[in-house]
């Protein structure tokens, strides 16, 4: 009982909880996998294989095995950090991914330090900004959260490139160089991501901020005459933390997922773009590596989240 009061009964069940939404991703994203139209075989074999040749390519490549043997090899090798070979070009699956974690880190890194302070500032402008701008700062939140990114990309790149000439339109940054090497090329992908996420962001947390400053405490604060900052860090902000972090797991999330969009659009050699290549050239061991890496970071993320929201509120339920 004592340690639960103090928060560290929580902990196991947080590590449990982890485990568990791990193993059941990386269920979910094999099957589906393994649910891909088309055939490696044929893919491996260029369209011009026999019958004998396809069979061989596939115990070559493991794919006759059973189901369940060919999960748990993999799962042990990703376990063990050896995931495999890509079936296409023969190098070693954490190579390739190696190579490409860089730039996916430094653009969605970028793209939430940017969506972050204006996602916070979004929300509080829409419940607590000057009362004639509030439903202007609303009707730009639900536009903001509702373009795709697709869209939001031709828009800048129409008006930043084509018609300003500020930016290059592509990125065309080469696989392992720095991308933090030329940061003229990373402007429009950040904006790209970091806009959508703020205004989504922003309409989650308008409801929690509202909610906060509805408390009696903080409407006898503003009557005292405190300031807004005064009373937006000492009395809002311990109210919304457990919602912000949560949130913060959640567009982070929402990053890593549209760095696959956007790497692609932009021509940015990173793991998103490597997934929408390997899903097309149905290289299993790629596609499944690089999604559960991603499965572990978004894992990874909502486990902190819960563990800030508790230290901040332990009410919250965080490690319930």
């Amino acid at each position: 009982m004592a340690a639960d009061r103090t928060g560290l009964g929580g902990v196991p069940r947080l590590i449990a909880r982890a485990g568990a939404l791990l193993v059941s991703s990386s269920v979910v994203i094999f099957l589906l996998t393994e649910a891909l139209p088309g055939d490696a075989a044929v893919v491996l074999g260029g369209g011009r294989a026999t019958a004998g040749q396809l069979a061989q390519l596939r115990a070559t490549a493991g794919l006759d095995r059973p189901l369940a043997e060919r999960y748990a090899s993999w799962l042990a090798g990703m376990l063990s950090g050896e995931p495999g070979h890509s079936l296409l070009t023969g190098r070693p699956v954490a190579e390739l991914i190696g190579r490409r974690i860089p730039v996916t880190l430094t653009l969605a890194a970028a793209a939430l330090a940017l969506a972050v302070p204006l996602m916070v500032a979004l929300a509080w402008s829409a419940v607590r900004g000057p009362r004639p701008l509030r439903p202007v700062v609303t009707g730009i939140v639900v536009a903001g959260a509702a373009l795709p990114q697709v869209a939001l990309a031709a828009l800048l790149v129409a008006v930043l490139s084509a018609a300003w000439k500020l930016l290059p339109p592509v990125s065309l940054l080469p696989a392992g160089e720095p991308a933090w090497s030329r940061p003229d090329l990373l402007v429009l992908p950040v904006l790209t991501l970091a806009l959508p996420a703020a205004a989504y962001g922003a309409a989650l947390l308008g409801g929690a901020v509202a909610d906060a400053v509805a408390r009696p405490f903080v409407r006898d604060a503003e009557l005292r005459g405190m300031s807004a900052a005064t009373v937006a860090l000492r009395y809002v902000l311990p109210v919304v933390a457990p919602a912000v972090a949560r949130l913060l797991a959640v567009v982070g999330g929402g990053l890593l997922a549209g760095t696959a969009v956007v790497e692609t659009l932009f021509g940015l050699a990173g793991l998103g773009e490597l997934l929408v290549s390997a899903i097309g050239g149905r290289d299993l061991p790629v596609v499944q590596a690089v999604a559960l890496l991603a499965a572990a970071v978004v894992g990874a993320g909502l486990m902190a989240a819960d563990t800030v929201a508790w230290a901040v509120d332990p009410r919250s339920g965080a490690v319930r």
